[in-house]
């Protein structure tokens, strides 16, 4: 059987804000899109007793046995969803883990929907929303990679065809443990993305929002206030922004050559950082 190949797209908070707690998870809203910056998933079904995982590509170190694709094969087999079907799968990391840039999130999402539209599996509504919350937060935004927004009772409401813009993603060498940065929210914000509408994913509205887990990430990591300072001046025509717990910090553009000026200017400064240009789909 050949391969089938899957790009599992990146995925960026524009907005976010911690709203609550309830048995000790935190409860969030926030404006999701994604980017061109994405992993390569091969995957085919084998004659085999066991599915076999592997991962290559710069960020596949230090990924565990148990991740979020091992993960999402068992939760399928205690479902009795694959009926005793197994899968290769193979993953060339190109999104750097510790990010907030959802990649195993993601991983997961793409391949639940891959076997989902193959046909190999057939799980209810009510199933399927049990899986991805079994997986992780993140992963019921990846089943369809369009701009999302998620309001505070976790229900998602998507949006096509808005307007696109450019983003220059930064990574220092080092990530940001996502139960560290929540453990350090002492305050809530109050639900603004309950009536959610395009118009709120537009440029000029989303640079009046915020992202709540911002100020911890920076006050933990002074690093990552020097790199948000450093955007901020380098362009008055973007806003900048930390995704997710971080530690990707993401500048924002109306323009390619904006985009691209901000980049050459990072480089010089911080030559051992990952930056990567993208464009949101």
């Amino acid at each position: 059987m050949i391969y089938s190949k899957i790009k599992s797209y990146a995925k960026i908070n524009l907005a976010l804000n911690v709203i609550g707690k309830t048995s000790g998870l935190h409860k969030i809203e926030s404006i999701v899109g994604f980017v061109s910056l994405y992993d390569v998933i091969l995957i085919k079904e084998i004659q085999s007793k066991k599915h076999i995982i592997s991962f290559n590509g710069k960020y596949s170190k230090n990924i565990h046995k148990k991740n979020t694709i091992s993960n999402l094969l068992k939760i399928l087999e205690k479902e009795k969803l694959l009926r005793d079907r197994s899968f290769e799968i193979k993953v060339n990391k190109h999104i750097p883990s510790k990010s907030g840039l959802g990649g195993g999130s993601m991983n997961a999402a793409n391949i639940l929907k891959y076997l989902i539209k193959k046909k190999f599996i057939n799980p209810s509504k009510e199933q399927l929303n049990s899986i991805c919350k079994s997986i992780g937060s993140d992963v019921a935004l990846g089943l369809n990679s369009t701009f999302t927004i998620l309001k505070s009772n976790n229900q998602i409401k998507e949006f096509k065809n808005c307007k696109k813009f450019y983003a220059l993603i930064v990574k220092p060498s080092f990530g940001c443990s996502t139960k560290e940065i929540y453990s350090g929210v002492k305050k809530f914000t109050k639900p603004r993305f309950n009536k959610p509408s395009k118009k709120m994913i537009s440029f000029d509205n989303l640079k009046n929002l915020n992202n709540s887990l911002e100020p911890i990430s920076l006050l933990k990591f002074p690093k990552l206030k020097n790199i948000k300072h450093f955007l901020e001046k380098s362009s008055k025509k973007s806003f900048v922004r930390m995704t997710g717990s971080g530690s990707a910090i993401v500048a924002y553009f109306k323009s390619k050559k904006l985009c691209d000026d901000v980049k050459k200017k990072f480089s010089r400064k911080y030559k051992n950082y990952w930056c990567k240009v993208a464009k949101t789909i």
